[in-house]
């Protein structure tokens, strides 16, 4: 299983529904819910979801050395069973 790590705003209904693919996946994945960061920990939250995904949308997972920008089912999907 590769690591999974999710960048999302807590308001997001995208973020929401990737989490809970997730969820009832049984996969295991860390969050960083971006708009409750404070400070530096904000900022370069920010600058890594920027630079990931060329933009600022949301969520952003990260799955192994893959980066899925929005919520596709279908890719996050194919990349939790590789």
């Amino acid at each position: 299983m590769p690591q999974i790590k999710v960048f999302a705003l807590s308001t997001c209904p995208y973020c929401r529904q990737a989490r809970s693919f997730l969820d009832d996946s049984g996969v295991a994945y860390d969050v960083v819910e971006v708009d409750k960061l404070t400070g530096q920990e904000r900022t370069d939250a920010i600058d890594e979801v920027k630079r990931l995904s060329n933009g600022t949308s949301f969520p952003v997972l990260v799955i192994g050395d893959e980066v899925v920008v929005g919520y596709n089912k279908s890719r996050i999907q194919q990349l939790i069973e590789a």
